[in-house]
């Protein structure tokens, strides 16, 4: 994954240290589902020129809880020729009485590798503080200078659920006589609004009094709650590489040539590599060997070096080491592809749970992470090169439905990545289920995922096969097993469909009811317990669309006879629909079940009735068949 320098916000003013910060003095509205307060949040930006920019920062943060030590902690990340100055910290306990101070010389200084990080420029500053009470407050102020001016963060009033903000502040001061576009995004449900003031060279955006946002089921993420405002220089320097950013045609032209051509060099190996392949057929058969050939060889690293951690490592450093990060393995593929005489083309996406776009009339530098996007006779062909398990020409829920930067020669295309549909999220689980007269079953099940569900069922590829026993029994828990065993995992990568078979007995699954037994209608279901919520304050969020197509098949016991089955139902909604059908015959029982649920961001009001049907199904599921005694 790529970076970008982020900076939280700041503040300007030694003037606050003479301050106290009583937690009486917080509003109680801002109490309310908070596990932070930010009392103050204030950053100036001064821009002196194209290669120089200067964070002040100052925050004041109120920690009410052990759930919110994680919010303030007094943490620098930089990069190699950064200059940090002015650092300081006060704590005060909740009466606002200052308890210790600490300067640059208490934290300590490591290097930024995160987990899956090989190695990186990326370092950071922190300050180790345990509490010994709570709440307690912390401010934290410090002076950052750096050259980059193609990264200024976005002012939004927080990024995290359980947090509020008393009063924050981002001012920026443009003394470098370059263009600084901005754009304020209000927020979609009127939660927060921004307030600006100033002009010229110098504005200030504002937020004040902003309650904490619940951590609430299918809540959407702060980002597509709140409101924002974005900024981008004209003009810009990133590592001593300078360039413009007033459309996205001029900028992907010069990251096409200062950033990706002088790391796109094929070799006489990676030729012969190509030529050993002997690729035959259509653009789509040769894409998928090069494809699979890569992931056979390269392995996933995130690497943070290399003209701010965007540029590529070279490709041949690839092929002889076998990793990369995302930057390096589509460089990589893509060279391969070159060599193939196949164009393919370098994406920028933001890869995250929730889709998140690029603004089409706001270009800005941006993205977390590369995708391949190749032309092809049947249409676009998309590769993830990061991973060794995933299909080919299949995206994940990280990167669909949202558009990438398509760079190229001729600058920036701002394309859409595919959507997929509720039928292409699918589950499909046959089960064959022996009731036993000591209430156990046994059962044998068939198994396939396609679209999002087979990105979840990839977590069992590279299990042990004991591992895929304990992984399945705790997702299935809903069942009291004495054995359960998965077999025949396929990861068909040629199709992106997950493939197991489970073989299982479990216990306690009918009830006696004098000579009868009573059982219910699906065996392996989801359990959630689907809450109404009458003061719902904003939307919910349903991430992806999915389908879940069972087919079950009960085998009764000889001496008994079916005498109850429910009657046939459906349930439909704007939120997807629900069929439940029964089919006997003789000694055999067939149950068809069917459930399709809609993505969207639904308004609050309709939150209610989506539970509702939840509920619903649910209750369908639980539906019980009634087999009596002969």
């Amino acid at each position: 994954m790529m970076k970008i320098l982020t900076v939280g916000a700041v503040c300007v003013a030694s003037v606050y240290y003479s301050q106290n910060y009583p937690v009486s003095a917080i509003p109680e509205n801002l109490k309310k589902d908070a596990n932070v307060v930010i009392r103050k949040d204030y950053t100036t930006v001064q821009i002196e020129k194209i290669d120089e920019i200067k964070y002040q920062i100052n925050t004041v943060t109120t920690v009410l809880n052990k759930d919110g030590d994680s919010k303030a902690q007094a943490y620098i990340p930089y990069e190699k020729g950064d200059h940090i100055s002015d650092v300081k910290v006060i704590v005060y306990d909740e009466s606002g009485k200052k308890v210790k101070t600490y300067s640059k010389s208490d934290f300590g200084d490591f290097a930024n590798n995160s987990q899956g990080v090989f190695y990186s420029d990326s370092r950071y500053l922190a300050l180790p503080y345990t509490p010994t009470q709570y709440p307690y407050t912390i401010e934290f102020s410090y002076q950052i200078t750096n050259e980059n001016t193609i990264f200024i963060p976005d002012f939004v009033p927080f990024t995290d659920t359980n947090t509020s903000v008393e009063n924050s502040q981002f001012k920026i001061i443009n003394n470098s006589g370059i263009e600084l576009r901005t754009k304020t995004y209000p927020s979609p449900y009127n939660y927060a609004s921004v307030t600006e003031s100033g002009s010229g060279t110098g504005k200030m955006y504002s937020y004040k009094n902003v309650p904490a946002i619940d951590d609430a089921f299918l809540l959407p993420k702060p980002v597509e709650i709140l409101p924002k405002v974005s900024f981008s220089l004209i003009k810009f320097n990133l590592e001593g590489k300078q360039g413009s950013i007033t459309n996205w045609k001029d900028f992907g032209s010069w990251y096409y040539n200062s950033i990706l051509q002088p790391v796109s060099v094929s070799t006489p190996s990676i030729k012969a590599e190509v030529a050993a392949l002997q690729l035959k057929g259509s653009t789509e058969e040769k894409v998928r060997k090069i494809y699979q050939y890569m992931q056979s060889k390269t392995r996933y690293i995130a690497v943070g070096l290399g003209i701010g951690g965007w540029q590529p490592m070279m490709p041949d450093e690839v092929q002889k080491k076998g990793y990369g990060d995302c930057k390096a393995l589509s460089n990589y593929m893509k060279i391969l592809l070159d060599e193939a005489g196949i164009p393919s083309y370098y994406c920028k996406i933001n890869s995250d749970s929730s889709p998140v776009s690029f603004d089409k009339d706001f270009p800005k530098m941006g993205g977390n992470h590369i995708i391949l996007m190749v032309p092809s006779e049947k249409g676009n062909i998309w590769l993830e090169n990061t991973s060794q398990q995933i299909a080919f020409n299949h995206l994940s829920y990280n990167t669909t439905d949202r558009n990438v930067l398509l760079v190229s020669k001729d600058g920036i295309e701002v394309v859409d990545t595919p959507s997929y549909s509720a039928e292409q999220n699918k589950e499909k689980q046959t089960l064959k289920i022996k009731l036993n007269e000591d209430n156990s079953i046994t059962g044998l099940g068939q198994f396939s995922f396609t679209g999002i569900q087979y990105d979840y069922s990839l977590r069992y590829a590279l299990l042990s096969p004991k591992e895929k026993n304990e992984a399945i029994k705790n997702q299935l828990g809903l069942l009291h097993f004495e054995k359960l065993e998965m077999k025949d995992f396929i990861n068909d990568r040629e199709n992106a469909v997950a493939q197991y078979s489970l073989d299982f007995k479990a216990n306690n699954y009918s009830k006696n009811a004098g000579n009868s037994m009573v059982f219910r209608a699906i065996p392996i279901f989801s359990d959630n317990n689907y809450k109404t919520d009458e003061k719902r304050e904003l939307p919910f969020e349903i991430m992806q669309s999915f389908e879940d197509d069972y087919q079950i098949s009960f085998e009764i016991p000889k001496n008994y006879k079916i005498e109850e089955v429910p009657a046939d139902i459906k349930l439909p909604s704007e939120f997807g629909t629900y069929q439940l059908n029964f089919v006997k015959n003789g000694e055999e029982l067939k149950v068809t079940r069917t459930i399709r649920v809609n993505k969207g961001i639904y308004p609050k009001e309709k939150y209610n009735e989506y539970i509702k049907f939840r509920k619903k199904t649910v209750n369908m599921d639980n539906s019980k068949i009634l087999i009596t005694k002969i």
